[in-house]
């Protein structure tokens, strides 16, 4: 394993104090935890604050900005931030008009951002919750993670929140993201631990993993690997079944270590398949958003717009992660 660290124990610490320094206008570091904020305190408008466990970059730091989070809470890789840490980032976001927590569905943040919810509360900061279940590889819908569609919810929601809308009224539009999107994912290789320096699971090179996590852990499925267009055709075979709205936006995620050029080429196929399937992609998104550290791979996440949800998807942000 090669990675450009220092050390193994500095390595979120190491990122987060590099992300503050290289945007010093957007970002500030709150004292003593491994919290972004805005530079520029958020007044008089609903906060979004997000995170979880590291090395899922841009996510979700990349995501602090005008319409977008007031906060991002970088636990250590792959691992929820405590309930402290989360209660500093709700601290740190809250303008005075509440804040809304962005969780992804794994036991742990649930659990931790849910107990930091209580004590903020008890600081007389209103908050309230929303919980990302994207992941259709998942069959049962209570135990499906959170994963790239997590960031439609940050771009939607946070795009509200900046428009003046009360809590209720940002919870609502959050919910209403929640309720349609859908991402599936896929591996040709695994991501390395900082720590251990092991893969996160073994494979071939004639295989490949459908039905991955952002954790590291394996997919569902272990197959030959097969061609990009075959791979996509599964892919939506999948998600097309859950999805019977035909105005979408789509978004091609890469898992950290794949070229840009070969999610360019997954977008045409992608592309070219939802258009003969009778959709219609009213806004594609390419790019490293929900990463998996250098994990060779991609997500495809389908979601449902009408003139509301692309107005939010439209309206401007400075965040650098999108």
């Amino acid at each position: 394993m090669d990675k450009l660290m220092q050390d193994a124990n500095r390595f979120v610490s190491d990122m987060v104090d590099g992300l503050v320094l290289a945007h010093p206008d957007l970002y500030a570091k709150v004292d003593g935890v491994n919290v972004i904020k805005r530079k520029e305190p958020l007044n008089g408008k609903v906060a979004l604050v997000s995170g979880g466990g590291s090395g899922h970059e841009p996510a979700h730091a990349g995501f602090i900005g005008d319409g977008m989070l007031a906060a991002a809470v970088c636990g250590e890789v792959f691992t929820s931030p405590t309930p402290d840490m989360v209660l500093e980032g709700i601290k740190a976001a809250d303008g005075g008009k509440g804040v809304l927590l962005v969780v992804k569905n794994y036991s742990g943040d649930v659990m931790n951002f849910d107990m930091a919810k209580e004590l903020a509360e008890l600081e007389d900061i209103e908050v309230e919750t929303v919980i990302v279940n994207d992941d259709i590889a998942i069959k049962k819908e209570e135990d499906r993670r959170g994963v790239a569609g997590t960031i439609f919810v940050h771009k939607i929601a946070g795009a509200a929140a900046a428009e003046g809308k009360s809590l209720a009224e940002v919870k609502a539009v959050a919910e209403k993201v929640i309720a349609g999107v859908r991402s599936i994912g896929m591996a040709l290789s695994p991501c390395y631990m900082p720590e251990s320096g092991k893969p996160g699971f073994d494979l071939h090179e004639d295989e490949m993993e459908i039905g991955i996590g952002i954790h590291g852990e394996k997919g569902l499925e272990r197959k030959p690997i097969a061609s990009v267009e075959a791979i996509v055709t599964e892919l939506l075979d999948r998600l097309t079944a859950e999805v019977s709205d035909k105005k979408v936006a789509v978004m091609v995620n890469g898992m950290g270590g794949t070229p840009v050029s070969e999610l360019y080429i997954t977008y045409k196929y992608v592309a070219e398949q939802l258009q003969a399937k009778g959709y219609d992609i009213v806004r594609p998104f390419v790019g490293n958003y929900m990463t998996s550290l250098e994990m060779h791979g991609f997500s495809i996440t389908l979601l449902p717009v009408d003139d509301e949800l692309v107005g939010y998807l439209d309206a401007k942000t400075n965040a650098i992660g999108f």
